[in-house]
């Protein structure tokens, strides 16, 4: 799909308060880190805008259509392509996200344990 020039600062803007909302989740980060970071932000950026277009898409047309290779065959259903992108964006995401978390200091994770919080005490 190519944008026109209104869509494409549309979604410029969506990707810079994206940016912004990470840079504020990572702003923790020690210097040195955080000029590492700031390439895996601006992709993390991207793919979360891209993957909110490709669900709306998902959403509007479904996963799968019809597809008939010729007259002489019956149409069956096959995935959209959409559809397959979007679970490869999605696992792209997911790993710039794991990256950037395990440049967090460790005390800025919260260890997940079966023990009932003390933080009321």
């Amino acid at each position: 799909m190519k944008l026109n020039e209104e869509q494409r600062k549309a979604r410029d803007k969506l990707v810079a308060k994206e940016e912004k909302r990470l840079l504020e989740i990572y702003k923790d980060l020690p210097n040195e880190k955080l000029k590492v970071a700031q390439g895996l932000i601006k992709q993390a950026a991207r793919n979360r805008v891209m993957l909110n277009y490709m669900w709306k898409d998902i959403q509007e047309n479904g996963e799968y259509d019809l597809f008939q290779q010729s007259q002489n065959v019956p149409a069956y259903e096959r995935e959209r392509p959409i559809a397959r992108l979007y679970n490869t964006r999605d696992q792209s995401y997911q790993r710039v996200i794991k990256q950037l978390t395990d440049l967090l200091p460790k005390e800025n994770i919260q260890n997940e344990t079966n023990e009932p919080s003390t933080d009321y005490l």
